[in-house]
């Protein structure tokens, strides 16, 4: 049997990080063994749902390149199926009509309550004929009231349920609607679900979903219920902790590679290995593997992560990502050296690329200002070195860093002053700040003539 998983996000919010990962869990077993990854929009919560939240979620499956097979299926665009088969259980007698008032069903859940008895329906509808049948009612399933539900999730091991303990589930409204747990079933049965993966908090749905899939003579999915991620401190995510859109990583400057590598680790191990490429995600990737217990998020795991792919990816690849955070700046790259090589001196101290393209301002915009450190090296004392490297500089006709390293080095020699005394007027001088990659490289990647122009006029500044 062909493995197919699916993603089934509600359009109501965020992608956030919790749903992508289930996404990603589902992705790499159905890759894993050959299988299909099915998207599902579950569409259903009008008053939710906006076509705005479907573009989110499309937008960031496709930034993480988690494609699917199948999809996107809509589940507003298969009401008469489920109503088709909301007949199909009327007319076998699996589900009935309920005239229950929604005053009744208060009171009972009250008076239950009271009885410390766990709240549910008490079946009043199940074999009595109603006296009005032209009152406003829900359609239920007749849910088995002997025996249990049992299922090996792949991740929580075994669950018992026992059937006395659900009530009969709620599958249409009184407007006629279906329910959510309704159309998961229909859809995971139409679309041939052998596995569903899906967050921790769907456990208590999964017993009355199992029973009404038996109902319609469909053999259940294996269920692996992956445990949720809690944020730094341990607790529920918020939106300034991983619940916003994943989309927000994108605009703070993370490589997908990283945030899919970051994700995938949370729950999931195979050895001591940290860092793993896509392949090698499909290649390793098994549900079983998945931790029982929660993940907690690990920022400075994510922005090890990143500088790591910023590294080693090809260099074209990541300045394309890059470009927009340039942009963002008003960095022109046609006004300066090749972007790859900054990346290649800047990515070693940079986190993120938003990080990066701050710190590659000095190689493309003129110095307006300097920072405080900065300004503090632009002082008389330091006129002597800059004035020297300033004059070597002009008569260098080999501009490599080789060439520049020397220079420096012979007027430090000559001024009998350390090297990094005289390095770091002239950084402040051409990046307006105290810190960046070697000053020969620096120098190197700004230009003869720009760095040239930069050191007399924080001469000027100084004098």
């Amino acid at each position: 049997m062909q493995v197919r998983t699916r993603f089934a996000p509600s359009p109501t919010g965020y992608l956030h990080i919790g749903g992508v990962r289930t996404a990603l869990f589902s992705w790499a077993y159905a890759k894993r063994y050959g299988g299909k990854f099915i998207l599902r929009i579950e569409d259903t919560d009008l008053e939710r749902s906006n076509a705005e939240s479907v573009q989110t979620i499309l937008g960031g499956m496709k930034w993480l390149n988690l494609d699917w097979d199948e999809g996107p299926f809509y589940q507003m665009e298969r009401m008469e199926r489920y109503k088709q088969v909301i007949q199909q259980l009327l007319d076998e007698d699996k589900a009935y009509k309920c005239y229950c008032s929604k005053d009744r069903l208060q009171d009972l859940r009250e008076k239950q309550m009271e009885q410390k008895i766990k709240p549910k329906y008490d079946g009043l509808c199940r074999t009595k004929d109603p006296k009005d049948p032209n009152r406003p009612y829900v359609i239920r399933f007749k849910n088995p009231q002997e025996g249990e539900v049992v299922f090996q999730d792949a991740v929580q091991g075994e669950i018992r349920i026992k059937n006395s303990e659900l009530d009969d589930l709620i599958i249409a409204r009184s407007d006629g609607t279906p329910t959510y747990n309704f159309t998961v079933v229909v859809d995971d049965m139409d679309m041939r679900m052998t596995h569903v993966i899906r967050g921790a908090d769907h456990i208590n749905n999964t017993p009355r979903q199992i029973n009404l899939l038996r109902a319609l003579g469909y053999e259940p999915p294996v269920y692996a219920h992956v445990p949720m991620i809690l944020d730094v401190d341990g607790r529920k995510l918020s939106k300034r902790h991983g619940a916003a859109s994943v989309l927000e990583y994108k605009d703070e400057g993370y490589l997908p590679e990283a945030v899919i590598n970051y994700l995938v680790r949370l729950g999931w191990s195979h050895g001591d290995q940290e860092i793993f490429s896509m392949d090698e995600i499909v290649e390793y990737f098994e549900i079983s593997r998945v931790n029982r217990a929660a993940a907690s998020l690990n920022p400075d795991k994510l922005n090890w992560l990143n500088q790591h792919y910023m590294k080693t990816l090809d260099p074209y690849y990541v300045a394309e990502a890059l470009l927009p955070h340039l942009e963002e700046l008003a960095i022109d790259v046609k006004n300066g050296p090749d972007i790859t090589k900054v990346i290649a001196v800047l990515a070693e101290r940079s986190h993120t690329l938003k990080e990066l393209a701050e710190k590659s301002s000095c190689f493309y915009k003129d110095i307006t200002e300097y920072s405080d450190k900065a300004k503090k090296q632009l002082v008389a004392k330091n006129v002597e070195p800059l004035a020297a490297v300033k004059e070597r500089l002009k008569s260098l006709t080999n501009w490599e860093k080789e060439s520049i390293h020397a220079v420096i080095v012979q007027v430090a020699e000559e001024l009998d002053m350390k090297l990094g005394k005289v390095a770091q007027p002239i950084r402040a001088a051409i990046t307006g700040d105290v810190v960046s990659p070697p000053i020969d490289i620096t120098l190197e990647l700004i230009g003869q003539k720009r760095s040239i122009d930069r050191i007399e006029q924080a001469l000027l500044k100084v004098m």
